[in-house]
């Protein structure tokens, strides 16, 4: 028989239930399976990374502007956003324990083509196999962290990430001491960063296989959870969330070398520096957020997380460049701690559907960002890049929409 998981929300509505699997014995954390898909999630970022810090040799190379950038971005985030959920809702239903290794060839493929891409049009192609390397590693390798818990899922959901924010921030440094002295075609060697990460995936599909049919009877035996309409308005009210922030953190990671560069005058290779502090500092915020989560709920990490960086994006376009360079460390450590709150929370919302789940907020992270990339390089274009910053500076305050998110009681899944 289901066991009720009841999710109260303090005074705002009636509680939510929803079906939830009854709780399996504890185990201890597989560590060593959350520490390679973390690596892993490392190599994959690192290699997204490049993408937007390669932005400064592909303006100049092609004379593309801040639209064409963003189209850029679009493309790779577009790919992801939209095969993340259709990705994650299959392997809900077929498992694939190789999946990984097999995505992983596809940002093989797009690091060879972008570095001897020689037309915008190539460019693009390229940026859109890289999302969709992305797309398949996303939603099963969150599932694979989930199942090596061990119940600790907020502090598994964080090593996992933490490997990708410090991916994506060694990635531009990386750029900045390869792809920039030695050109486009440098792209090509990070390639080899790819074929480890297959090696890495295919060794984490071996542990998988065997817990393939476990998961299968578990799901079996707990059925599927009731859908309720409260439900649904906490999962939107996540995807607003997530809009806020995926909306902000494009404007730093897609324009924040150019704002540097224009404001500052400082060089290409120092504001790679400048950007690998922010997201140095948001791969910090990541770590705690969901060992947080777990200590003291992750309602009220996603409300300090998002509202708290509000008075430091507001005066981030305002102040000198060392001021800039501490406010982009505060915010980038505030703001990210809420994305393993984000994700954690959703999948508990609907515990039978984590690819799906897990997959729809990766790829709306990725679709709103390429959004964002696309939408905000128009406006630089027409208002120029300070204008941005002005602008986006407000973004943050639409976490106030926290308040309508119920508080869930903690069990294991």
């Amino acid at each position: 028989m289901n066991k009720p998981v009841i999710l109260s929300e303090d005074t705002l509505a009636a509680p939510i239930v929803v079906d939830a699997p009854q709780a399996p014995p504890a185990t201890a954390p597989a560590f060593a399976v959350i520490g390679a898909i973390s690596f892993s999630h490392l190599l994959n970022d690192l290699m997204q990374s490049l993408i937007p810090s390669v932005y400064p040799i592909l303006k100049d190379n092609y004379a593309l502007d801040f639209g064409q950038i963003g189209m850029i971005t679009l493309a790779f985030m577009f790919t992801s956003s939209l095969l993340q959920p259709l990705i994650g809702a299959y392997t809900d239903k077929y498992p694939k324990p190789f999946s990984l290794a097999l995505g992983m060839g596809f940002t093989f493929a797009g690091l060879i083509l972008l570095s001897v891409a020689h037309h915008y049009w190539v460019i693009l192609v390229a940026a859109g196999l890289v999302g969709t390397g992305s797309a398949v590693f996303h939603p099963e390798s969150s599932r694979i962290a989930r199942m090596a818990s061990g119940g600790r899922v907020g502090m598994a959901q964080s090593v996992f990430q933490v490997g990708g924010n410090f991916g994506s921030a060694i990635g531009p440094v990386l750029a900045a001491l390869i792809v920039v002295p030695f050109g486009q075609g440098s792209i090509a060697w990070f390639s080899l960063v790819a074929a480890l990460a297959i090696v890495i995936l295919w060794q984490i599909g071996r542990w998988y296989k065997p817990r393939v049919a476990q998961r299968k009877s578990a799901h079996a035996v707990a059925g599927e959870e009731r859908s309720s309409a409260r439900t649904l308005v906490a999962l939107t009210v996540l995807m607003v969330l997530l809009f806020s922030k995926a909306f902000y953190t494009a404007s730093i990671g897609s324009y924040y070398t150019f704002f540097l560069i224009q404001k500052f005058g400082v060089t290409t290779q120092a504001s790679q520096i400048y950007l690998f502090l922010f997201l140095g500092a948001s791969a910090v915020g990541v770590f705690f957020g969901g060992p947080l989560g777990d200590r003291f709920g992750r309602k009220y990490v996603i409300w300090f997380s998002i509202v708290g960086a509000l008075p430091f994006t507001l005066a981030l376009p305002y102040v000198g460049l060392l001021s800039s360079a501490v406010l982009s460390i505060l915010i980038g450590f505030i703001i990210s701690s809420a994305t393993p709150a984000i994700i954690v929370y959703a999948q508990e919302l609907m515990p039978h559907r984590l690819g799906m789940i897990s997959g729809l907020f990766y790829g709306m992270a990725f679709g709103f960002g390429g959004l964002g990339a696309a939408v905000l390089g128009q406006i630089a274009d027409w208002k120029g890049i300070d204008f941005v910053y002005q602008v986006c500076a407000f973004l943050p305050a639409i976490g106030l929409l926290a308040i309508f998110l119920p508080q869930i009681n903690r069990h294991k899944l």
